[in-house]
């Protein structure tokens, strides 16, 4: 399917090069358990609400529009002022049973840090096509995804001298391993990437999602409506403006292939070629591809989690490649799916 992003998604056809043998947890380091809860009281907060599914998008311990979204969110699911402030009662709902550590030492595991990871992969969508994987460049880049952060808040938890290889040990923002998903016929390693991702293959079912476009959020709610889900996503543009409405969800694929059409991309050079191009978490729609009912629209991932809520899409609905992948276990075809502005 042609979409507004430029992407034609297909089905599966052959099993994931990104998949390796070998365990994908983390061990806690010897000697390296938890920090105390008062090194990052930000940090802290981002960790739990990133676990209670009220995303802050990257953690790095600000106190940026969309930790404040996140925990305004959550204070809302449980009936607390909605303030977006870390106040008392805040604190004693959101850190209740989620343990004190904002960061953890860890040792890198031996199959995580085979990658494998595609270290000349150039940025530009056009020449991506010659890849046979559109991995991480780096472990630092796949570290920073599967701790939910960004490479630059690993420097300065770690040092920018850190030797990074198996064995090794890190400190990272406290998202836990989860267990590696139980999934029939997974042709595509799924349940390699959400473990990659620290995401859990059993979440809650969502009956309805709602797009705020003045806000940047996703929210998620259950059958009996209740909110049990908000992401910061970035919707659209001037050139490709959110298409306000109420659609459904078609069909999700995950590890998608991607066809880039310059046709449909108002920026693309005269010179760009349609070309297919391979997946992986670096390819233009990141892990995941949701279909909606709307013609050319979709909800996906993305290569550049920083810059979600802070630019502008191709008329899509982009998210962190860990909450993309969060929301795919979420939904369902027939989800509904609002857009407001």
């Amino acid at each position: 399917m042609i979409t507004a992003c430029g992407s034609r998604t297909e089905p599966a056809t052959a099993p994931s090069k990104a998949a390796a043998s070998g365990s994908l947890a983390f061990a806690n380091a010897p000697g390296g358990g938890e920090t105390e809860a008062a090194d990052s009281l930000i940090m802290r907060a981002q960790v739990a609400l990133d676990r209670l599914a009220f995303s802050p998008g990257v953690i790095d311990g600000r106190q940026g529009q969309s930790y404040k979204l996140a925990l305004a969110a959550f204070q809302e699911a449980r009936g607390l002022p909605s303030n977006g402030q870390l106040d008392p009662a805040t604190q004693t709902a959101l850190f209740q049973g989620q343990g004190t550590a904002a960061t953890l030492l860890v040792v890198i595991p031996q199959a995580f840090a085979r990658g494998p990871f595609v270290r000349d992969l150039p940025h530009k969508t056009v020449e991506l096509a010659r890849f046979d994987h559109l991995g991480y460049r780096s472990m630092t880049e796949a570290l920073a995804e599967r701790f939910h952060t960004t490479p630059d808040t690993l420097f300065a938890l770690n040092g920018p001298n850190t030797a990074l290889a198996a064995g090794r040990t890190i400190r990272v923002p406290a998202i836990a391993n989860v267990a590696p998903a139980k999934i029939e016929g997974d042709e595509r390693g799924w349940a390699d990437t959400l473990q990659r991702l620290g995401v859990a293959g059993d979440q809650p079912d969502a009956e309805r999602i709602v797009v705020d476009k003045s806000e940047g959020t996703l929210r998620v709610y259950d059958k009996a409506e209740k909110l049990i889900a908000q992401f910061p996503v970035t919707t659209g543009s001037d050139h490709d403006p959110l298409p306000i409405g109420t659609w459904k969800i078609k069909g999700t694929s995950r590890n998608p292939d991607y066809q880039y059409d310059p046709d449909l991309f108002w920026d693309a050079s005269k010179n760009d070629k349609a070309s297919r191009l391979a997946p992986g978490p670096n390819g233009p729609v990141g892990v995941v591809w949701i279909d909606l009912s709307k013609d050319h629209y979709g909800i996906h991932g993305t290569p550049e989690p920083q810059t979600i809520g802070r630019s502008e899409s191709h008329g899509c609905v982009r998210l962190t490649n860990w909450d993309a992948a969060r929301l795919a276990q979420m939904v369902h075809t027939g989800t509904e799916v609002v857009f407001q502005p």
